[in-house]
């Protein structure tokens, strides 16, 4: 926990320029030189690990090369102070939750976890809940974020189908502690939901550098999450990759996968989520994160300059124009033929 008031009076100005957000970030950030530096996670009072450990990709990394490999990457993540995991009740079928329970089941104090609900009516939301604390093998959960917010009547749904009322329960009954939610689609969706008649602790969505010219987030609801004090966390940082494993952006030659998580965690975010699927990506997150400082704006045009002809059309964030990253989940929840990725 923090000084509450402190943190909020900064992060509460939606008026600040992008160099005021960066050295807002430096004043707020914290760092003790062991591990990775914190932010305060919007109005919450808590504090988060700078980055945060994808659950699908660590998943991934249990069925291809092992789960002692994807557990002693989680207990070295945790040792180097990166103790903000995530995952998702559908990530590989349940799979990413259990070997996540495994590896946090004898250091669950120390990791801030957030794992995400797939329905949107009361009945199934508690269903999904009571599977990922068994999967997880924990009474509660920090953070629990109504998953993939990407069509135009999700919003209605979560509140008109009960899905908030089982989350409020739940959190009553302290089996979760805080409640935001995720999506990828269409900053419109996630403003839509902001608007919702209810405070929203948290918002994941896109933050990478290609964001900033395509239905972008970071200009369009970033500034409304800071008014509002929700926390905001990023993701798809190397906007993501259907066929490869080295994300679009660097896949393309637009920018270094060193250079995209500098500038995602530039942007004012709490935190932001890499998919850690081999030892490269652990180790390319650490080497950014520690003592990490903000990118100048100099810098920061620098990037933008590289990726603007590219990222101007869309065609390197196809999670915004394509069901390529929707969960199969989720395409059928709306009725849709689950579309193959890669």
């Amino acid at each position: 926990m923090t000084d509450e008031s402190t943190d909020c009076e900064i992060l509460e100005d939606g008026e600040a320029t992008e160099a005021d957000a960066a050295e807002t970030l430096l004043a707020l950030q914290q760092d003790n030189g062991q591990g990775l530096p914190t932010r305060p996670l919007g109005t919450t009072g808590e504090r988060v690990s700078i980055l945060c450990l994808g659950g699908w990709h660590i998943g991934q990394c249990g069925k291809d090369d092992g789960e002692p490999e994807a557990i002693g990457m989680m207990h070295e993540a945790i040792d180097e102070g990166l103790t903000f995991f995530d995952n998702a009740w559908d990530y590989h079928d349940g799979y990413a939750e259990e070997l996540m329970g495994r590896a946090i089941v004898d250091r669950r104090e120390k990791v801030f976890l957030m794992t995400k609900n797939c329905e949107r009516d009361y009945d199934g939301t508690l269903s999904n809940l009571h599977d990922s604390l068994k999967r997880l093998q924990t009474d509660h959960i920090d953070l629990w974020q109504f998953h993939e917010i990407n069509y135009d009547n999700d919003p209605l749904w979560v509140f008109e189908q009960g899905g908030l009322k089982a989350a409020l329960e739940a959190q009553a009954a302290g089996k979760i502690r805080y409640i935001g939610f995720t999506g990828h689609k269409d900053p419109r969706i996630h403003l839509e939901m902001i608007g919702q008649p209810y405070d929203w602790d948290t918002a994941q969505m896109p933050i990478n550098i290609c964001d900033y010219f395509f239905r972008s987030f970071q200009k369009q609801v970033v500034p409304v999450c800071l008014e509002h004090g929700i926390g905001v966390i990023g993701m798809k940082t190397l906007a993501g990759s259907p066929g490869g494993t080295n994300g679009a952006i660097p896949e393309a030659g637009l920018a270094t996968a060193e250079e995209c998580i500098h500038y995602s965690l530039s942007q004012p975010v709490s935190s932001q989520v890499l998919g850690i699927r081999i030892r490269r990506d652990l180790d390319q997150a650490l080497r950014v994160g520690r003592g990490f400082r903000p990118l100048d704006e100099a810098r920061l045009e620098t990037l933008r300059a590289g990726v603007q002809e590219a990222a101007g059309d869309g065609r390197v964030e196809l999670f915004k124009t394509t069901q390529h990253f929707d969960g199969p989940h989720h395409q059928k929840q709306h009725g849709f033929a689950v579309e193959e990725t890669g």
